[in-house]
């Protein structure tokens, strides 16, 4: 079963239902070869919070009617592109022949398996409520639960995750003295220890979006002991699960205990016969645990770059796995998130000089530190 990313731009900026479809216009050809859509991440600009609820709505009737049974799971953020365009679309494909590919609803939130007699894979996209969108507490608890609930109807746990993706508004925000980001990572904790039997964690993303709330994307595998997974770690950056309270900002959000840090793997090796996926997590300019160019976009990106290259070693992937038959491989997506427009075109420059011809979204979000001005996420198949 081979999976694909294409990235779609719309040709002419206009309103973002008109920059829609065009998209969409782009998606249905993309169609014509044969593959079908498991997963759609829209990325927008809006005004205002009560624009991009506004706006979500309209897009995600455009998806479920344009798609139908085939419904891929979607997420549309607030997270606009270089300018002048309003929106951005990324697209994970299969072939449209895939046996045990079905799309189902938990409430209004399409979500689409793929299964067969060993193994079974779960895509979620967009878990979250707007009601919330003030209180990062209640909003995370909220995309949380609809997680647990998907995955206990297909059979499976949070032991399961391979990949998450966590979009947290306002970021940075600290009200109380407890910073929005934190007070996620609080809530991923209590929901991991509760739920989670299984050591170490899931590739994961977490960032910014420009109002606030909470959505959350995951992609989860059962499977029988043919399939393996292991995490790979960078040798230049400390674990995020291993970060000193010093790095922490704000308090915990319940007390002024400790703080608990991000709980994530800096990538995830799926191994499933000749399928070879490293889930590449959110990456950033740090060594250590300290931020690396602190005001310099251009030192930023090479630093995040190398740290990716890093992950991507073949001859460490061998090492660490005790094996030696992987010997090429190539990125199959990058997410390039940037925090200031201005920006755009440097990183892109450098990024298309290190990763030609891979398909790439660059997105404006914050970063989940101040100081950090860009992040890179991908996946690469070996």
């Amino acid at each position: 079963m081979m999976k694909e990313y294409i990235t779609y731009l719309p040709a002419v900026s206009g309103k973002i239902e008109e920059e829609w479809e065009q998209c969409l216009n782009q998606i249905a050809e993309s169609l014509k070869a044969g593959i079908r859509p498991i997963k759609l991440n829209i990325f927008t600009d809006a005004p205002d919070y009560p624009s991009y609820t506004k706006i979500k709505e309209h897009l995600k009737k455009s998806i479920i009617d344009s798609f139908g049974d085939s419904c891929p799971a979607f997420n549309i953020t607030i997270h606009p592109p270089e300018k002048p365009r309003k929106i951005s679309v990324e697209a994970l494909f299969v072939t449209a022949n895939t046996h045990g590919i079905t799309t189902r609803f938990w409430q209004s939130f399409p979500y689409v398996t793929i299964e067969s007699d060993s193994y079974k894979e779960v895509w979620g996209a967009g878990l979250g409520n707007d009601m919330y969108w003030k209180d990062t507490r209640k909003a995370a608890n909220i995309a949380f639960d609809s997680i647990v609930y998907i995955l206990e109807r297909e059979g499976l746990t949070l032991n399961n995750l391979v990949r998450q993706w966590n979009y947290i508004g306002n970021i940075l925000e600290v009200k109380n003295g407890s910073q929005n980001y934190q007070v996620f990572n609080e809530v991923r904790s209590e929901y991991y220890g509760k739920f989670r039997t299984i050591a170490g964690y899931p590739a994961a993303t977490g960032v910014g979006m420009k109002f606030g709330g909470v959505f959350l994307d995951f992609y989860a595998v059962k499977a029988d002991k043919r399939v393996k997974i292991r995490p790979i770690d960078n040798p230049n950056q400390l674990n995020a699960y291993e970060y000193g309270q010093n790095v922490l900002k704000g308090f915990s959000g319940k007390s002024k205990s400790i703080k608990h840090p991000p709980q994530f793997e800096r990538a995830l090796l799926m191994i499933n016969g000749s399928s070879k996926n490293l889930f590449i997590s959110g990456t950033a300019s740090i060594i250590g645990q300290e931020t690396i160019g602190k005001g310099d976009i251009k030192e930023q990106t090479i630093v995040t770059i190398e740290n990716i290259k890093k992950l991507t070693d073949i001859e460490r992937i061998n090492q660490i796995l005790g094996e030696s038959d992987f010997s090429l491989g190539r990125y199959s997506l990058l997410r390039i998130y940037i925090k200031n427009q201005e920006d755009f075109e440097t990183v892109r420059s450098i990024c298309s000089e290190h990763f030609p011809m891979t398909p790439a979204s660059y997105i404006e979000s914050d970063i989940c530190r101040d100081d950090l001005l860009t992040e890179i996420e991908g996946e690469f198949l070996i």
